[in-house]
């Protein structure tokens, strides 16, 4: 399964309406990485974050929320994502794909990136809620 969310920052914090970026994520379920006999599913995230801001941004840190259907929660946080910490030139985009598994069929994940300018000023773009669905589950 594959869907694609747009999300633009929407927020009502300052400087995130001051420094936009836009984050773009297709999720899939990896049946071939999943073990539905042992409630381990496999989701694959691509994200592509874009500055549409009039300043180069660098991307510092990330904080997910990942829930499963049964209300269990998991909270990631950590420096940067896939081991870099990206810089973004206006206009520029960088993209990566990372995953998460789930002890159930469907999921959510929402969470946040922690940014700067070039000038030292910190702001968040936060990430609207997206699902993680097993084909078929929710019609």
């Amino acid at each position: 399964m594959r869907y694609t969310v747009r999300i633009p920052n929407r927020k009502a914090d300052a400087m995130s309406e001051r420094y936009p970026v836009t984050v773009e994520v297709i999720c899939r379920f990896v049946d071939e990485q999943s073990n539905l006999a042992t409630d381990q599913y496999v989701f694959a995230y691509h994200i592509t974050i874009t500055n549409q801001a009039d300043v180069p941004v660098q991307l510092l840190t990330r904080h997910w929320i990942i829930t499963d259907m049964h209300g269990a929660v998991q909270e990631v946080r950590g420096d940067g994502v896939v081991g870099e910490q990206p810089r973004l030139q206006p206009g520029q985009s960088f993209e990566y794909t990372s995953g998460v598994t789930l002890k159930t069929p469907a999921g959510t994940m929402q969470g946040s990136y922690g940014l700067v300018t070039m000038d030292g000023e910190a702001f968040s773009t936060p990430i609207p809620e997206f699902r993680l669905l097993l084909p078929r589950v929710l019609h």
